[in-house]
């Protein structure tokens, strides 16, 4: 796709928005040593400081992990700001649209509805498959965003990428790709597709393989026209200086990511495995995630039985396509060893 006409996209005020500067946007020195121009204590440091606006040192890291450069980069109070800032930044409340498949991530329709944008759902196919075509058939001329979680929650199961690119090539309004689980998946990460779909907004997090969900650090990988409408809108310090801390930690630590990735798939076919002997379970479904979903018979019942064991799993079936269906995350030998022996125990 050629590079979108980026001022017919973006909301006309957020366009001409003349955004906070902060006190450390205005500096951006490295001699000073003497800061009196934030009204800041300056006693209890480090705590005592704002923290840095556009987290520089961190996207350094974040560049060099996941191969992206670094004005391509917008980190944030987890995915769910940069999800929250597409529509800030694109949609014009009451009056434009966003299209998403069903079921997927709740967070893209509860950010419609705040921010006062039109959800338009389009139902997966069969195995929860993706087809490009259906969703293009319900955007308007008013459609600005097109979202797609893979793999995908609550399913498991990964987009076919030759759909997601089509709906770059031929949708004119922003696509954004969730990646949250893309740690756990077979296919690389489409973020390699960034430079030649300027209009591909990538979303991932700390949050699942990285173990690091307390710490709410999202990234977004973007053109860097989005990148720079992001840190426009978003508030001053998005990412306070623990979070930033503990990210940039976390990123030395790529080797034990891969071991508990590695632990977690080990993990995962097993308990798939236990799951679909169960005499009560219909069917499991092929997951690319560090869960999967389950149809049951009586799953109301079963869930509560196990809140009950003290064992929570979630409950989806009251989701589409999702009827009778508990979704069920991987976790320790452990919990996955008492998961499995409380379900063997349920008498229905």
């Amino acid at each position: 796709m050629s590079t979108p006409d980026w001022q017919s996209l973006v909301r006309p005020n957020i366009w001409h928005l003349a955004p906070y500067r902060s006190a450390r946007d205005e500096y951006s020195g490295t001699d000073a040593h003497v800061f009196l121009d934030a009204n800041e204590n300056p006693y209890n440091r480090p705590y005592n400081r704002y923290p840095d606006p556009l987290q520089r040192e961190l996207k350094q890291q974040v560049s060099r992990v996941k191969g992206v450069p670094v004005g391509n980069i917008f980190l944030g109070n987890g995915s769910d700001e940069a999800i929250d800032l597409i529509y800030r930044v694109f949609c014009r409340p009451s009056k434009d649209n966003v299209v998403a498949i069903e079921p997927t991530y709740g967070m893209y329709s509860v950010c419609a509805a705040i921010n006062d944008v039109e959800y338009r759902r389009v139902t997966l196919e069969a195995h929860f498959s993706l087809r490009a075509d259906k969703l293009l058939q319900a955007c308007s001329q008013n459609t600005k965003a097109i979202f797609i979680c893979s793999p995908n929650n609550p399913t498991g199961n990964a987009m076919e990428r030759k759909e997601m690119l089509r709906l770059c090539e031929d949708f004119n309004g922003i696509v954004v790709i969730d990646e949250a689980y893309v740690d756990f998946q077979r296919e690389p990460s489409i973020v390699s597709e960034l430079s030649a779909h300027p209009n591909l907004v990538v979303l991932q997090t700390l949050s699942k393989a990285w173990g690091s969900a307390a710490i709410r650090l999202g990234m977004a990988f973007a053109h860097e026209t989005v990148i720079g409408f992001f840190n426009k809108v978003k508030y001053p310090y998005n990412v306070n200086h623990l979070t930033q801390e503990q990210a940039s930690e976390m990123l030395h630590h790529i080797d034990d990511v891969e071991k508990w990735v590695h632990l977690i798939l080990d993990e995962r076919p097993k308990v798939m495995r236990a799951v679909s002997e169960l005499p009560y379970c219909k069917e499991v479904f092929p997951t690319e995630a560090n869960f999967f979903l389950a149809r049951m018979t009586k799953a109301d019942a079963l869930y509560n039985y196990l809140v009950e064991r003290g064992i929570v799993v979630r409950n989806r079936s009251r989701v589409t396509l999702c009827q009778d269906c508990l979704r069920i995350t991987i976790g320790t030998p452990a919990e996955n060893t008492a998961l499995i022996a409380a379900l063997r125990q349920w008498e229905g």
